[in-house]
């Protein structure tokens, strides 16, 4: 329902929003117009039955991207999905930072305080990760799933190990130690990252 997705867009980072228009409580197109006021600009597709001309320019003026009329065929929502991720990839940004810390998602390249930084491609995976997830806390399981996507016998320690050596090459400046423990629940990249 429209309050959960709400709640959810609040906590995590979406890269795209597939929205029906006969939500519960909230409808769709009250969803995305308080979706694109509180300034979120990924892409939104609707998918509804409602398919008179009307109904479409209507959730589109709302701010939708995109708009599919069930039933419709798996492989065309696929494309339609994948051409919004791929235009509005454009506009993501290439480069984060967090205090001394610079993370280039092109380059796969992170320096702190202006100096390149040795990581590993595991390391950098899960820097990446915790930075574009600032300032949320993020399970370890999350993180094992990004690490290992295909293996269902993973062993929750590596990411201990991980992010600990990730923590030594950080953590060289005493005021700056951006991940945090947060116990029985994940961990925390508590820097503010822009």
């Amino acid at each position: 329902n429209a309050e959960e997705a709400l709640y959810q867009v609040a906590q995590f980072n979406h890269d795209l929003a597939v929205i029906d228009l006969g939500l519960p409580g909230i409808g769709g197109l009250d969803l995305i117009r308080q979706l694109r006021t509180l300034g979120k600009a990924f892409p939104i597709l609707i998918l509804t039955a409602r398919g008179n001309w009307q109904d479409k320019v209507e959730g589109l003026a709302a701010g939708a991207d995109d708009y599919v009329v069930k039933p419709f065929q798996f492989e065309e929502l696929e494309a339609r999905l994948n051409a919004l991720l791929r235009r509005s990839s454009g506009f993501i940004q290439s480069t984060i930072t967090a205090g001394p810390l610079l993370l280039d998602l092109n380059r796969k390249h992170a320096a702190l305080a202006e100096q390149p930084l040795a990581l590993t491609a595991y390391e950098y995976r899960i820097l990446e990760y915790l930075m574009l997830h600032h300032q949320q806390v993020v399970p370890k399981e999350r993180l094992m799933e990004q690490l290992y996507p295909d293996d269902d016998e993973r062993d929750p320690n590596v990411i201990e190990v991980l992010v600990g050596r990730l923590r030594r090459k950080l953590d060289s400046s005493v005021a700056f130690k951006p991940i945090e423990t947060v116990r029985g629940m994940g961990y925390l990249f508590n820097e503010r990252c822009t």
